[in-house]
């Protein structure tokens, strides 16, 4: 059995906060946004927000009886 690293490129969207720090938004996953008082815990934040967002599944958190769920690792 091979076991294969796999990645996923996502793109998000940076802000700089009116109050400081900076703000993120990923356009492929509604609603999915962070925030980070420097660019690195901005980097940081936005990805676990994406794990997390995919980890959910769907907005309702619904699946029918042939779906499946697939984990992958950023």
């Amino acid at each position: 059995m091979h076991l294969y690293s796999l990645s996923m490129n996502i793109r998000a969207i940076v802000h700089a906060a009116e109050e400081g720090g900076y703000w993120a938004e990923v356009p492929a996953l509604p609603g999915c946004v962070s925030q980070g008082d420097t660019m690195e815990e901005l980097q940081s934040n936005i990805k676990e927000a994406v794990e997390l967002w995919l980890e959910a599944g769907d907005e309702n958190g619904v699946k029918g009886q042939s779906d499946q769920i697939l984990e992958l690792a950023l």
